[in-house]
């Protein structure tokens, strides 16, 4: 773990337990990598870095009155199992549910859950087939445009419920073209991984009539 993600990870104010389940996380996610191919080969060096610092910042924009956390296209557990290492024991209450429709990724991700004591769910299907699961929160990290995004997650978000999505340095393009099908507030926040990239935190999204 280099120094600036080693810094990023204190600012978070995790326990030195809830660190250890993150060094745990990042090396199953390396001792898989070679047969599934979780993250990028470039990316298995700067793990802390490229994946579980920008999966973990997500987590300040959760309310603390939320039950319900679904991640979809979770891939390697991010940011979904991020997310529920950090819940359980900042937001115990946080029901974590991961969905991801490639089945090998998905045995992965129920390893890792059952390794490292965790109590997410893991969905092994498509976000399309699953029930609607009145969401408080929806992530998404890598997944689809945001126009795309918005209609998988409409029907899976309770009233109030926002998504989170964690966007590259064209999400403002993202955005413009995003409106042309939708309605819906945003809030812009800047990423602390890299200055170029957002997380957009959106809600009361709508199509356009």
């Amino acid at each position: 773990m280099s120094t600036s993600a080693a810094h990023l990870v204190a600012g978070l104010g995790v326990s030195r337990e809830t660190f250890e389940a993150l060094e745990a996380f990042a090396a199953l996610v390396k001792r898989w990598n070679p047969a599934i191919n979780l993250v990028s080969k470039s990316a298995v060096q700067k793990i802390w870095d490229r994946h579980i610092i920008d999966s973990a910042q997500l987590f300040a924009f959760c309310p603390r009155s939320a039950s319900r956390w679904i991640d979809i296209g979770s891939g390697g557990g991010f940011p979904g199992l991020v997310i529920a290492i950090l819940a359980k024991e900042a937001l115990p209450d946080l029901r974590v549910t991961l969905v991801e429709s490639d089945q090998r990724k998905a045995t992965f991700l129920r390893q890792a859950v059952q390794s490292l004591g965790q109590t997410a769910t893991v969905l092994s299907k498509r976000i399309e087939a699953v029930p609607p699961l009145e969401a408080d929160v929806i992530s998404a990290r890598a997944l689809a445009p945001l126009d795309k995004l918005l209609g998988l997650v409409v029907p899976h978000l309770c009233l109030d419920g926002a998504a989170l999505f964690s966007k590259g340095a064209r999400h403002a393009d993202e955005l413009k073209e995003a409106r042309k099908a939708w309605r819906f507030g945003v809030t812009i926040h800047p990423s602390i991984s890299d200055p170029a990239a957002a997380i957009l935190e959106i809600r009361n999204i709508n199509r356009e009539q």
